[in-house]
C-alpha cells in the first residue's frame, strides 16, 4: 500500500498553484511509504465495501474541506479554488460537483458535527492508511491554503488527527513537511504571508519537477533516476486496481504518471543543457 502515498499526495499537490502546491504533495505522499501512517493491511474490498468507502470518502472529504475552510471565520478565494482543484482532480461529473459544491457547504455551518463525520470515516476506513492518509492531507491543504492555520483551524486539525487515530508523530512529520515546502515556493516565486491564491504563480518548471520526483536540485543523476523509476513502478494501472481504491482516488493517483515522465524529462534535458 506504501507506494500509493506518493502517488496519491504527489497527484494531489502538483494540482494546486498556490504555496502548498507543486513543491509539497510529492514529498508528503513519502510519509506513507515510511511508515508514519499505519494501518493492517487488507486484501482488496469487495464491490459493495468499495462503494460503502467511496460514499463515505468522497461525502466527508468536502464537508470537513468546507468546515476547515470556515474555521477561521471566512472563506477565501483559495480556498475555495483549492475545493475545485480536488473536484477536478476527481473527475467529477456535474451532478456530483453540484453534490461537492453543497457538502462542502454543509460543512460550513455552525452546527456541523466533526467529530461525528471523522468517526463515521473512520469506521469505514480502518486499515484503509493510504486514504486516511490522503484525507488528512487534503485537510492540511485546506488550512495552510492562505498561510499558517488559525487556532481555530488547529482545532479542527486536531480533532481530525484523534479522530482517525493518527499519531501525533506521523502528523508533525506531515505538517513540518508542509511548512518546508511552503518555503520552498515561497522562495521560487516571491510570495510570503496570508493571503494567498492558489491560482498566483506558479514556481519554475524546473523547480517543480524536483518536487513532483521528491527529490532536491542537489540530488545526483543516479538519486533522480531511481526515483524516477520507483514511481513509475508504482503506478502501473494494476496495481491501481488491485488495491480496491475508491474511483475518486484512483483518478487522482493515475494521472500521476504523465506527470512524473514529464518531469524527469525536464530535468534530464536542463542538466544536459
Amino acid at each position: 500500500m506504501g507506494w500509493l502515498g506518493t502517488a496519491v499526495g504527489s497527484a494531489i499537490g502538483f494540482a494546486v498553484g498556490g504555496p502548498v502546491g507543486a513543491v509539497f504533495g510529492a514529498a508528503v505522499g513519502q510519509g506513507v511509504d515510511r511508515g508514519w501512517i499505519g494501518g493492517a493491511r487488507r486484501p482488496a474490498l469487495t464491490g459493495a465495501q468499495r462503494a460503502r468507502v467511496q460514499a463515505r470518502f468522497f461525502e466527508t472529504t468536502f464537508l470537513v474541506m468546507g468546515h476547515v475552510a470556515k474555521a477561521d471565520g471566512r472563506v477565501s478565494e483559495a480556498e475555495v479554488a483549492l475545493a475545485r482543484t480536488v473536484m477536478d482532480r476527481m473527475s467529477l461529473g456535474t451532478d456530483q460537483r453540484r453534490v461537492a459544491i453543497d457538502l462542502f457547504n454543509q460543512g460550513k455551518s455552525p452546527d456541523f458535527d466533526l467529530a461525528g463525520a471523522i468517526a463515521a470515516l473512520k469506521a469505514v476506513c480502518t486499515g484503509q492508511g493510504t486514504l486516511i492518509h490522503l484525507f488528512v492531507e487534503v485537510q492540511l491543504l485546506t488550512a495552510y491554503v492562505d498561510g499558517a492555520p488559525t487556532p481555530d483551524q488547529r482545532r479542527a486539525l486536531e480533532t481530525i488527527r484523534r479522530g482517525l487515530n493518527v499519531s501525533a508523530f506521523a502528523y508533525r512529520q506531515l505538517e513540518n513537511l508542509l511548512v518546508l515546502q511552503q518555503r520552498m515556493y515561497a522562495g521560487a516565486t516571491g510570495q510570503a504571508g496570508r493571503g494567498r491564491s492558489s491560482t498566483a504563480a506558479r514556481p519554475a518548471p524546473l523547480a517543480g519537477a524536483y518536487a513532483t520526483l521528491g527529490v532536491g536540485p542537489k540530488a545526483s543523476d543516479a538519486e533522480i533516476k531511481k526515483a524516477y523509476r520507483r514511481l513509475m513502478s508504482q503506478h502501473h494501472p494494476d496495481k491501481l486496481m488491485a488495491k480496491g481504491l475508491p474511483e475518486e482516488a484512483m483518478r487522482m493517483a493515475s494521472q500521476k504518471t504523465q506527470e512524473i515522465r514529464r518531469a524527469y524529462e525536464t530535468i534530464t534535458e536542463a542538466r544536459a543543457a
